[in-house]
């Protein structure tokens, strides 16, 4: 029975979340109340309330990421480098689905109807949204660090450190990727933004392909927050 909760709870979100961005980009995020995000997704507000709590928290929420166990977490992060499991989880994500081929380019006017610009450029319009974002990003930091931490390699305070540079520094690769249109995959900025970062957090030791063999990487919050 919690499985099928789970599952309705997920759905729901979902839905929620599509319904309240066909609002905002027909009105604008600030003409949209919670109610009428409710009544277009056919649920009651108190439910909207219950799971996002504001219009901003509907916009930040990451179904996929906000949903995983610490277990799938710990299979999708491989502590021996951690910048390469938040470009595999990326580029997962931006990976057109099966049966469907794409460039990963989003202009051409596709940006407002498409995932993630469509979310995601409220990260940077809207203030408010803004703020939330960099609090959801703290909380996922705050996820990925105890599992980043290897007794005798990386301490702590190392990892905590670690974490939030990653969550981060994620979020100004998707700032530069918004402010330069979309047009390009978000993986090639997070790369590239990371790159001075990458040999020193990459330890000398086993890969992921050695670790994690057969890892497979669902969708990150754009993951951290996407």
């Amino acid at each position: 029975m919690s499985g099928l909760r789970e599952r309705w709870r997920l759905k729901a979100m979902r839905t929620i979340q599509e319904r309240a961005l066909d609002l905002f980009d027909e009105r604008g995020f600030g003409a949209v109340t919670i109610e009428e995000i409710a009544a277009a997704a056919e649920v009651s507000p108190s439910s909207v309330y219950r799971i996002f709590g504001t219009k901003e928290g509907i916009v930040v929420a990451d179904v996929e990421f906000d949903s995983m166990s610490p277990e799938a977490l710990a299979s999708i992060l491989d502590p021996a480098d951690p910048i390469g499991s938040l470009l595999r989880a990326v580029r997962a994500y931006e990976s057109p689905p099966e049966g469907e081929s794409g460039s990963g380019n989003a202009g051409e006017g596709s940006q407002a109807t498409r995932s993630p610009w469509r979310r995601v450029r409220y990260f940077f319009a809207e203030p408010s949204v803004r703020m939330a974002v960099c609090g959801t990003l703290d909380r996922a930091s705050q996820r990925i660090a105890p599992l980043i931490t290897v007794p005798g390699e990386v301490s702590e305070t190392q990892a905590r450190v670690i974490a939030k540079a990653l969550a981060f520094g994620y979020f100004a690769a998707l700032e530069q990727w918004y402010l330069d249109g979309g047009n390009r995959p978000i993986a090639d900025y997070v790369e590239e933004g990371m790159r001075p970062l990458r040999s020193i957090w990459s330890a000398p030791h086993a890969s992921s392909e050695r670790d994690h063999p057969g890892t497979s990487v669902p969708p990150p919050l754009s993951s951290f927050t996407m």
